[in-house]
């Protein structure tokens, strides 16, 4: 069962993380419409700190934090996540929830079934699908007919010599790599336009590089390459799509940082919440990204052991 409804909905942000501390917690403080209820995280200390720099309060008790809020958003690993989104769901709170959604399948279902038996709303944080300009984009070509194939290249220099980002430290980004980082950004376009996946097919490249090829629900197929540890100099992010009516290519400019595209999650977020209707990037959504990259996981693993 949901919590009774309020002027403005409280939101508490579950992680301390880079990601909490650049996007969540500041898109969260400024937010017109939301309280910032609280923040917890594994790192008290680091949770007092977050919170106070944002005129917020700390928990050291995540389901206390649940108990003042009537959603949360959450910054953490996804299989730190995923248990807990269950627990947020069970308590009643709407859930705004970071890709992926966990990286097992059975990690994922529970959070779609904890999200079904309470009747809460959900929100799956795929950048792209909230980006002003890209969002618009993506829902344009997926209202025209007539794709014959789509092409996506997530290249992250994240792992390359000499880089430094603070994401480069986060150990399941070094375990699972680009196909569970940048692999639902690609996924999360692709989608969306062609229709769903019938066939995964996963070969995999230089460090953590991925490739897949995929045949969607349209009849169209598409190709994805997705690495953490491209060259600096070779890193980018493309989209496309090509059929009957042309070129449709994934529009330039998508910088300005996270902010903007978190705020419209919260948003959309707050509509499914007032409406009742299911935003298409929910946890099913998120739950499918997860079924498609455990299974190029499960080929890439094969292969690998067929090598030995």
């Amino acid at each position: 069962m949901t919590k009774p409804s309020r002027t403005k909905p409280r939101i508490g942000l579950l992680g301390t993380g880079p990601w909490a501390r650049s996007t969540h917690a500041p898109a969260l403080a400024a937010h017109p419409d939301i309280e910032f209820s609280g923040v917890w995280g594994r790192r008290p200390e680091a949770a007092a700190a977050l919170a106070a720099e944002h005129g917020t309060t700390a928990y050291d008790d995540a389901d206390a934090l649940f108990a003042a809020s009537d959603a949360v958003a959450v910054a953490l690993p996804p299989d730190i996540q995923a248990p807990l989104a269950a627990r947020a769901a069970a308590a009643g709170c709407h859930l705004l929830l970071d890709k992926p959604v966990a990286t097992t399948v059975a990690g994922a279902h529970e959070v779609v079934a904890a999200a079904e038996r309470s009747g809460v709303a959900s929100v799956v944080f795929c950048t792209l699908r909230f980006t002003p300009g890209v969002a618009a984009w993506t829902a344009r070509q997926a209202a025209t007919e007539g794709w014959f194939t789509g092409r996506a290249e997530w290249l992250g220099a994240l792992f390359s010599p000499g880089a430094d980002s603070p994401y480069a430290a986060s150990p399941w980004r070094r375990e699972k790599g680009g196909l569970w980082d940048v692999g639902p950004h690609a996924l999360s376009v692709l989608l969306p336009v062609l229709g769903d996946a019938t066939e995964v097919t996963a070969a995999g490249g230089a460090e953590d590089t991925v490739h897949l090829a995929l045949r969607h629900t349209s009849g169209a197929s598409s190709s994805a390459t997705l690495s953490l540890s491209a060259p600096a100099a070779a890193a980018g992010a493309t989209v496309e799509f090509r059929g009957a009516h042309g070129v449709a290519v994934l529009p330039e400019g998508r910088g300005g940082g996270a902010g903007a595209p978190f705020a419209a999650a919260v948003d959309a977020l707050l509509a499914a919440v007032r409406t009742g209707e299911p935003h298409p990037c929910d946890v099913r959504f998120g739950l499918r990204l997860t079924e498609i990259l455990a299974e190029a996981e499960r080929q890439l693993a094969g292969r690998r052991q067929g090598d030995d």
